[in-house]
């Protein structure tokens, strides 16, 4: 990556259009017409003026005036920029998967994550996208996280649910339930409670963080009763992350963890599958949860949920989680640039680690 670009002080947050027939625009148009964003930073929206103006009339009440430009490179810091991406018709059919809306997002992530490797932008937030449009539209990776891990030349990354007071990390992530047992292994839960750990200390700030492991099974296994892989894989991997000074403790059966509220007393969870985790993350902070990509040398959030197509065009969608994942990327931003100063500064360094410490 290249240094920042001209003589903004403001974060400037890029945004991609995500699929223009789900919900995606309409929360990106809402997030824009909140004034507060403007005094912490720049926001970008890597669009197409004509499907911009058709989400807006759709929207009553939701007036956004775009700078519209062809390069980031005149963005207006006082305003809320789009970058034209094209200005083509696109066939908007709200609530349905289509090729050409695919396609577009495509271009979308293309041009925003284009604009972040040379500088013109410093964090990307990205609006939902429907994978099987985007992927027919020749876009060959799983998702997003697969994608910037392949532009970035990173081998590992971790999808991170982030909110304010629950972070959850999951070891097979877009996997077949039936595929499960055999993605998970000793040596990918360390890896990934590392991940976690150098995330929670340099995106969030946490000196020591304590990380939870969920088991398998139901109950965790049962003392064998209902599966073994807790005391054959999980159980020395946890010892394996400890032997790293890695504060990992468990395995925990998951309806019991979340039910009885434990999860409030770490710092971050690390669950076997999607579901495990996703499903309890979406169920407490569905409106305010940001998926966060860890592990990458550039920030990049997403709102926690879809496409929402069941109410694509009805002017339902609520933009906190849109809002969520641009402050959140803009406190991440600031986060790593702190923690690269303090890094030069032992007394710094050493003050934070006492504040965790006391916490």
């Amino acid at each position: 990556m290249q240094r920042r670009k001209g003589n903004n002080s403001q974060i400037r947050v890029g945004i991609t259009s995500g699929d223009l027939n789900g919900i995606g625009m309409e929360i990106v148009l809402k997030a824009l017409s909140d004034p507060r964003l403007f005094s912490i930073c720049t926001p970008v929206l890597y669009g197409n003026p004509k499907a911009t103006t058709f989400h807006k009339k759709a929207l009553k009440g939701v007036d956004v005036h775009f700078n519209i430009t062809k390069s980031a490179d005149q963005i207006n810091p006082r305003k809320p920029n789009l970058v034209a991406i094209n200005n083509d018709e696109i066939k908007i059919t709200l609530g349905k998967p289509s090729v050409d809306t695919g396609a577009f997002a495509f271009q979308s992530l293309e041009a925003a994550t284009k604009d972040l490797a040379e500088g013109h932008i410093d964090v990307l937030v990205t609006a939902p996208i429907n994978k099987k449009s985007i992927q027919d539209a020749g876009f060959k990776f799983p998702g997003h996280t697969e994608y910037l891990m392949d532009y970035s030349h990173t081998k590992d990354a971790l999808m991170f649910m982030v909110s304010d007071n629950l972070k959850i990390g999951v070891v097979s992530g877009h996997v077949a339930l039936k595929d499960v047992v055999s993605d998970i292994s000793k040596d990918k839960i360390v890896h990934k409670l590392e991940l976690i750990q150098k995330s929670l200390q340099s995106d969030f700030g946490i000196h020591r963080p304590k990380i939870a492991v969920l088991g398998l099974n139901p109950h965790a296994g049962d003392e064998g009763v209902m599966g073994t892989e807790e005391a054959d894989i999980i159980k020395p991997a946890i010892a394996g992350a400890n032997e790293k000074g890695i504060l990992a403790f468990g395995p925990y059966g998951a309806d019991g963890f979340f039910g009885s509220g434990q999860h409030h007393a770490f710092d971050a969870v690390l669950a076997m599958y999607h579901d495990q985790g996703l499903t309890p993350f979406k169920a407490i902070t569905f409106d305010s949860g940001v998926n966060f990509t860890a592990g990458l040398p550039i920030v990049r959030t997403s709102p926690a949920h879809g496409t929402a197509y069941d109410i694509a065009g009805k002017n339902e969608a609520e933009a906190q989680s849109m809002l969520s994942a641009i402050y959140m990327a803009i406190d991440i931003f600031n986060t790593r640039k702190q923690m690269k100063e303090w890094g030069a500064n032992p007394l710094q360094k050493q003050r934070i680690s006492r504040g965790n410490e006391d916490k």
